[in-house]
């Protein structure tokens, strides 16, 4: 778990995040920027995502343009702990089959909810990451479907100096791609697709694909 005063901290550094990025950034432009990059990170996984019209779906850390953006045809529930503070930066309105809920992935509890959970690029700033894990994975139907995007660490010795100091402030927490996978397999999830998406010097980004 991450220290109660480096998760706030990250917590303050994420709405400034956000207000500085889409200060200057046309809504409209930007909004639509967005549901072509998801509908592109969905496309590569084929038919090993089981996204079906009718299914009830979890976006879980929404943020202000989260998946749920693309999501027309599901029943959707978006949860983000700053919802509030997002709220002028998009129209909830313009999702109407989404329901929108202020909480953290810690405190939200459902057993056998959803067909797929989406976590895009949420993990790693809850302030505890095994709960908020176990709760996405219990919320699954059963033969449901996480997908969780990550920055996964590729030096062991950046991740433990960013665990003892603030390097990546927005993150309290400092994994690498096999420890993100080993706390879905170590709870039964099995992981059905592994996408790179990114590549840095720090950190690379993936997508994980997990069948519960």
């Amino acid at each position: 778990m991450a220290s109660s005063l480096r998760w706030k901290i990250a917590q303050w550094a994420e709405i400034r995040w956000w207000k500085r990025y889409l200060k200057n950034k046309d809504q409209a432009t930007y909004t639509q920027w967005k549901k072509d990059y998801w509908e592109n990170l969905l496309a590569q996984l084929g038919e090993n995502l089981k996204l079906s019209n009718d299914d009830v779906v979890l976006d879980a850390g929404c943020g202000p343009s989260g998946i749920y953006t693309i999501l027309e045809d599901q029943e959707v529930v978006a949860i983000d702990p700053l919802l509030n503070e997002y709220k002028h930066l998009f129209n909830i309105n313009d999702y109407p089959n989404t329901q929108f809920i202020e909480k953290s992935l810690e405190d939200y509890q459902g057993s056998n909810v959803y067909n797929i959970v989406f976590c895009m690029n949420v993990i790693n700033h809850v302030q505890d990451i095994q709960k908020s894990t176990d709760n996405l994975i219990e919320s699954l139907k059963p033969k449901g479907q996480l997908l969780l995007t990550i920055d996964a660490h590729n030096y062991s010795f950046f991740k433990h100096i960013f665990r003892l100091l603030p390097g990546d402030i927005l993150h309290p927490h400092q994994y690498d791609l096999q420890e993100y996978e080993e706390m879905l397999t170590k709870r039964g999830m099995k992981i059905v697709k592994t996408i790179h998406i990114k590549k840095a010097f720090f950190f690379d980004h993936y997508l994980l694909l997990a069948e519960k």
